[in-house]
C-alpha cells in the first residue's frame, strides 16, 4: 500500500506530505487553485486538544458524533463575577480551533442554539478579534480589527436552532462566506490572517453550540 492510498481515520490528526494534497471533496475552492488537508474530524472519539482549546471554562463534550458546548459551571460564573470580569464568566460556549493556516478553507456542519440573537453574538472570529463575523436576524456583519472596517450584508444569514452547512475561505484581501449554498464575498485590504492561527466559536448566553463535522484545508 502506497502512502497515497493510506486510509484517513476520522478524529485523528492527519499529517500529510506535500504529495498528499487533498482537494475539497464537496466543491472546488473559489479563492485557491488547490488545497492541502490540515485537519478533519467527525467527532467519533475524544476531543482532539491539538486542534481545540476550550475557553472561559465553558462545558464541551463529544457525544454521539457531535461536539456540543454550553455555559460554564455556576461556581466559575460566580467566581468571575466576584472578580469583576462578567464578560469572561462563561455564560456562553466558547472554543478555539487552532493551527489554522494563514490562507484557508474551513467547512463544517454546525448550529447555534439559543432563545434570541444578541447584539454581539453568536459569532465566529477568524483570527482572535481580527475578522469578527456576527450573525443577526436580518444582517450578517464582518468587523475587521474591532473598528478598522465594518461590512454588513443581508445574506447569507445563519439561523438559530437549525443545522447549517458553513464554508469559509480566506485569502489576503478576500473572505468568502457560504451558508447553505448562499454566499457573499467580502473584499478589503484589511482582510489578512498574518500572525493568526485560530477560529473562535462563540455562542449565545445560556445557549449552546454544536458541530457535527469539520474539515480544514490550507489554501495553495
Amino acid at each position: 500500500m502506497t502512502a497515497r492510498n493510506l486510509p484517513l481515520y476520522f478524529g485523528l490528526t492527519i499529517a500529510l506530505t506535500p504529495a498528499l494534497r487533498a482537494e475539497n471533496p464537496d466543491e472546488k475552492p473559489e479563492l485557491f487553485q488547490s488545497t492541502r488537508l490540515v485537519y478533519e474530524d467527525k467527532f467519533d472519539g475524544s476531543l482532539n486538544t491539538d486542534f481545540w482549546e476550550v475557553r472561559q471554562s465553558s462545558t464541551w463534550e463529544v457525544k454521539e458524533g457531535i461536539l456540543t458546548g454550553s455555559q460554564s459551571s455556576r461556581e466559575f460564573q460566580e467566581k468571575m463575577i466576584a472578580k469583576g470580569d462578567k464578560a469572561h464568566a462563561g455564560f456562553k460556549p466558547v472554543i478555539w480551533l487552532k493551527q489554522v493556516p494563514e490562507n484557508f478553507v474551513c467547512s463544517l456542519r454546525m448550529r447555534y442554539n439559543g432563545e434570541a440573537y444578541q447584539p454581539k453574538f453568536p459569532l465566529l472570529d477568524l483570527g482572535h478579534h481580527v475578522h469578527t463575523i456576527v450573525f443577526g436576524e436580518k444582517t450578517t456583519t464582518l468587523t475587521i480589527k474591532k473598528n478598522v472596517e465594518t461590512l454588513s450584508v443581508e445574506t447569507p444569514l445563519l439561523p438559530l436552532n437549525q443545522w447549517v452547512d458553513v464554508t469559509i475561505e480566506l485569502s489576503k484581501g478576500s473572505l468568502l462566506l457560504k451558508i447553505d449554498g448562499k454566499k457573499h464575498l467580502f473584499q478589503s485590504a484589511h482582510i489578512d490572517m498574518t500572525g493568526q492561527q485560530q477560529i473562535d466559536f462563540k455562542g449565545i448566553d445560556f445557549g449552546s453550540c454544536q458541530i457535527d463535522h469539520i474539515r480544514l484545508w490550507e489554501g495553495l
